[in-house]
């Protein structure tokens, strides 16, 4: 077993694998730009080593001085998290060339399935069906526009390079086309350093499933069942859970069937996501692998028991799979809510800042994933996510239950969040039957109220000054609150100091 592993990111999962690490006695090194010197993630590793500014391309996107630093702490490998370096097979062979190990799919791998595009035609080749698209990389928007003619309006302009909705358009009309490849080039070129594009048939109300597989480095391969990921905003992921709602046992083991093919066909190894869209007729359609851990993976761990972090390190030391399907039991239902520091009362706008207070829910079935602690500081550099609040139940009804109480007694203060927005999802009809599509939300957000809410303090100061203080239950929860608040704060354990090195 490794001795000791850098952390190639930050926040929630880099204190994720951090856990995971103590867990199997492996020491930890994490790495962090200037503005992340009091971040949790810092201050839980054993070391901790300063690697630039803020800017991304000069701190967790610079991978020379990375490396530099995995050599010089000893760590044996490094585990590159989800987004920054994680799907960059030239930073996965910087580590090969200077013998560190890196957990994930080897540079190989990684490279034949960055491109986007050239994926679809493996899928092809294998016998997995793809969405209708242009049969080639467009280079111009001439290109695109008689690839839309012949596809059939309205499309999706993608980025062969990109993930999480950088680089994509939906064009309806001909006349919307050249000004949306221009956008579409440009974003991907500066998210991605690639500007190559694709696109497909952009289909009306699809689901968006994907399913966790695991696979050793001799063709083992296990999965771990599929997550619904439809509820999205803009293209980006809001709430997952799993199982997906309205997919009965044929569907669900023929998108099984089709994950492992793709898998296979890839030469696939490590944890990674093989996405679909399920149109609104039930076809499956491949979108792509996502050859890393993914944010949502929490819910699978609670509903099958499985570390996937660990099966991650386990694989990449060399012990092989270490379960084989049968050993994967599915039990219950779970949630995640990806709570980020956005406005929703202001059209989501970012809501950076530092937090002057953070209570996590707790109970049966909650499970919190965060790096905040008091005092944090959300930058305005990086994801805006702060915290994935996940709820696990019997029956999908159960979790749901579970979910609501636990944002309900959630309390950040500080910075706005976008817990309003998974309370009023929670309470939507067509969320609650299951009977939901990636375009839901985008289409019922505007008529969303989401009024912002009032601190812990500023109920206390409301109290003072009423004329009639708050009593019985108002008044009850507002002491638990703070109770729970005190109380959570003097029996928070003591993390590990870590041995701080500048300058490298």
């Amino acid at each position: 077993m490794f001795r000791k592993i850098l952390i190639a990111n930050r926040g929630e999962i880099a204190v994720r694998i951090i856990r995971t690490c103590r867990k199997l006695g492996i020491k930890t090194v994490a790495v962090y730009s200037e503005p992340d010197l009091e971040s949790q993630h810092v201050v839980y590793a054993d070391e901790a080593y300063n690697i630039g500014p803020a800017q991304p391309s000069e701190s967790y996107l610079n991978s020379p001085k990375i490396v530099k630093v995995a050599k010089a702490s000893k760590a044996e490998a490094v585990h590159p998290g989800y987004g920054f370096l994680a799907e960059n097979p030239q930073f996965a062979r910087e580590c090969e060339e200077v013998g560190l190990v890196f957990i994930g799919p080897r540079s190989k791998i990684l490279a034949s399935a960055a491109n986007k595009f050239g994926s679809r035609e493996t899928a092809a080749r294998a016998g997995v069906p793809t969405i209708p698209g242009s049969k080639r990389q467009l280079e111009t928007a001439n290109d695109a526009e008689n690839e839309a003619r012949r596809v059939g309006f309205p499309v999706l302009i993608k980025a062969s390079f990109g993930g999480g909705g950088r680089g994509m358009r939906i064009v309806k009309t001909a006349s919307e086309l050249r000004r949306s490849f221009d956008l579409a080039t440009s974003e991907a070129k500066g998210a991605f350093g690639r500007s190559e594009l694709y696109l497909e048939k952009h289909l009306i109300n699809p689901r968006h499933i994907e399913v966790q597989i695991v696979a050793g480095k001799r063709g083992q391969m296990v999965h771990l069942g599929e997550r619904e990921c439809s509820l999205q905003r803009r293209h980006q992921k809001i709430l997952e859970e799993t199982p997906a709602p309205q997919l009965d046992s044929t569907s669900r083991k023929e998108l099984v069937s089709l994950a492992l093919k793709i898998a296979k066909a890839t030469r696939y190894e490590n944890a990674g996501t093989v996405e679909f869209v399920r149109s609104a007729r039930g076809e499956f359609y491949y979108l792509e692998i996502n050859k890393r851990i993914q944010v949502e993976h929490l819910i699978t761990e609670m509903v099958t028991g499985v570390d996937i972090v660990e099966q991650q390190i386990r694989i990449a030391d060399g012990e092989g799979l270490g379960l084989s399907q049968k050993e994967v039991e599915f039990n219950g239902a779970a949630m995640n809510c990806r709570i980020n520091a956005e406005d929703p009362s202001r059209n989501f706008a970012p809501s950076p800042g530092r937090i002057e207070g953070f209570v996590p829910p707790g109970g049966p079935g909650i499970r919190v994933d965060t790096a905040i602690i008091d005092g944090a500081v959300v930058p305005e550099y990086y994801d805006s996510l702060i915290a994935k609040i996940a709820s696990h139940g019997r029956t999908r009804e159960e979790a749901i239950q579970r979910l609501k109480g636990a944002l309900s007694e959630t309390i950040v203060n500080g910075v706005e969040t976008t817990i309003p927005l998974h309370q009023t999802i929670l309470e939507d009809k067509g969320f609650v039957s299951g009977d939901y599509h990636t375009q839901l939300l985008d289409n019922k957000i505007a008529t969303w109220d989401f009024k912002p809410r009032l601190s812990v303090e500023e109920v206390a100061m409301l109290d003072l000054t009423a004329d009639y203080p708050l009593s019985g239950t108002g008044k009850s929860s507002l002491q638990n609150s703070q109770t729970r608040w005190r109380n959570t704060l003097q029996t928070e354990p003591s993390p590990r100091q870590p041995l701080f090195v500048e300058g490298l």
